[in-house]
């Protein structure tokens, strides 16, 4: 039988380690077919770019907030797969955009 409580223990620890310990963080935005506006913030991580915090700002101006603290919810979750700047239709922003939407 899987242990859910444990796996989730796991996740948020291996989140949260990155969280709290990396000294180089890279913030991205990016715009969905509907209008949905979606934040980024990034670590390296063995040659990728881990997403450790996400928001979504949906066009009726609704915030959710994804991180270690909060890995899912009904609406949706903390990515799973790495960020490529190169692949994905991502912009880079400052620190500081990233913060004032994070921090709303």
């Amino acid at each position: 039988m899987v242990d859910l409580e444990r796996i989730k223990a796991t996740s948020v620890a291996y989140f949260r380690s990155f969280d709290e310990g990396a000294t180089l963080r890279h913030h991205f935005r990016h715009t969905d077919e509907e209008g949905g506006l979606w934040y980024f913030e990034a670590v390296p991580d063995h040659g990728e770019l881990l997403a450790i915090k996400q928001a979504e700002l949906t066009p009726a101006g609704r915030l959710h907030r994804y991180s270690w603290e909060h890995l899912e919810d009904e609406r949706g979750f903390l990515a799973d797969q790495a960020i490529d700047p190169e692949e994905d239709p991502l912009e880079a922003i400052p620190a500081e955009e990233f913060q004032r939407v994070w921090t709303q």
